[in-house]
């Protein structure tokens, strides 16, 4: 059984411990069930379900570090991986950078396991799929979806007596509907921790209105226009957005809250007013990890406020240089948005472009966050707030920094990407040339 409980993994763990030589050890141990069920023109190409544990040990003699890794778990394994570690720590350079372990920690209980999630079968994900691709099926349809279901538990510590547990559950299901002629496709995505939340039938329905609504596209002049973007076309700006809060880059003149002269942009008004950012491992919706992989805590984190930076992530090494809080990288991140729905910010908008995702984005220069991609699965023109006609798909050039001062309205938020992010409409979004795939 890939899933072991609290006690069963701390027994493991206090195993490995007993027989450490070296000045200092920790141990991060991990399994669970992964199914997948994936198809592609109405067929089903693949299915499986796998079972896996694994265990990695790290052994550290002053400066120096050295990590093995096994999936058996008798006395004589344990121990030998253990002596294996200790031998390519004796070996390594040190490490100017190492800071020690960590010591006992406290964790919140983020609930992120559901039962039924955890109880999904080859039955379900038949299902699950049928009910997508009959749907298409009987619209002459043509649909590639991909489901996949995890439970499992990750488990950590070390010689200094920390300990951490977390069991979580996740399903994750896309779907691309392309019309007969090919002219035509949407796109669906969802994800969430309690498998009751999720439709495989609603989201191909989505995908298929979309599909079906963006055939015999007409070509646009590329230039700055109003955008709606749907969450999961905003998720991938705002994704890597988040993911360059990093207080070292930024001190070191390499980030977008990099100040010129020197200095960061820590307490800065950066961003629209309404813009708040934070992340929560107990909500509800987007339940997290109570831990970071070095251990130390997760918990509520403010990182935008009303417009203004008010937290970076730091690592334990530049936090002890700078005298601050060693701040991990969120798992998860939540936008605060309005209350309006996405077909209220259609109706509100005069002209603009409706975006439904983007794709290969790529970043053009990481000091200001310029990036570059396309829009894909269902772009559309709107008109007196009405969807009017699909529009050729665009490249566009542009920065969530910027795009979030172009805030014009934003929706509730719904969970995307393991985030909740809200539809967004931003005025001056740059749009640089045509594509034609769609």
């Amino acid at each position: 059984m890939a899933i072991l409980s609290k006690e069963e993994a701390k027994k493991i763990i206090d195993k490995v411990l007993s027989f450490s030589k070296a000045d200092e050890m920790s141990v991060n141990l991990g399994g669970g069930r992964t199914g997948n069920i994936r198809y592609a023109r109405n067929s089903v190409s693949t299915s499986g379900e796998s079972n896996n544990l694994s265990l990695g040990i790290t052994a550290v003699f002053g400066k120096r570090s050295g990590t093995a890794t096994i999936n058996e778990f008798d006395d004589a394994s344990l121990e030998k991986t253990v002596r294996r570690a200790e031998e390519i720590a004796r070996l390594a350079p040190e490490n100017p950078e190492y800071v020690p372990a960590l010591g006992p920690q406290q964790y919140v209980d983020t609930k992120a396991y559901v039962e039924s999630t955890a109880k999904i079968d080859p039955a379900y994900r038949a299902q699950a799929a049928f009910d997508s691709i009959d749907l298409c099926n009987k619209k002459n349809l043509t649909a590639a979806g991909y489901l996949e279901d995890s439970a499992g538990f990750s488990a950590i510590g070390n010689s200094k007596g920390l300990f951490g547990y977390n069991p979580a559950t996740s399903v994750d299901f896309s779907i691309t509907v392309r019309t007969a002629d090919g002219t035509g496709s949407g796109y669906a995505i969802r994800d969430v921790n309690d498998v009751s939340k999720l439709s495989t039938k609603s989201a191909t329905d989505v995908a298929v209105q979309k599909a079906l609504a963006s055939t015999s596209a007409k070509a646009l002049e590329p230039g700055k226009y109003t955008v709606i973007l749907e969450p999961a076309a905003s998720v991938d700006l705002l994704q890597n957005m988040m993911r360059s809060i990093d207080a070292r880059n930024a001190d070191e003149g390499r980030s977008f809250l990099s100040k010129k002269g020197g200095g960061t942009r820590l307490g800065e008004k950066l961003y629209d007013e309404r813009v708040t950012i934070y992340s929560d491992p107990t909500n509800a919706d987007i339940p997290g990890s109570p831990y970071s992989g070095d251990g130390r805590p997760q918990e509520k984190i403010v990182w935008v406020d009303k417009g203004v930076v008010k937290n970076m992530t730091y690592s334990r090494f530049w936090a002890e240089k700078k005298g601050v809080k060693a701040v991990p990288s969120p798992s998860g991140f939540i936008m605060e948005g309005g209350t309006q729905s996405l077909a209220d910010l259609i109706k509100s908008t005069e002209k603009g472009i409706l975006v439904t995702r983007f794709w290969y984005i790529r970043f053009v220069d990481p000091q200001t966050l310029l990036y570059t991609g396309l829009t894909r699965d269902g772009t559309f023109y709107i008109e007196n707030g009405q969807i009017k006609f699909p529009v050729k798909n665009f490249r566009f050039n542009e920065s969530p920094v910027i795009m979030l001062n172009n805030l014009e309205a934003m929706g509730r938020p719904v969970r995307v990407s393991g985030n909740m992010v809200p539809p967004l409409k931003i005025r001056d979004f740059t749009f640089t040339s045509l594509s034609d795939a769609v």
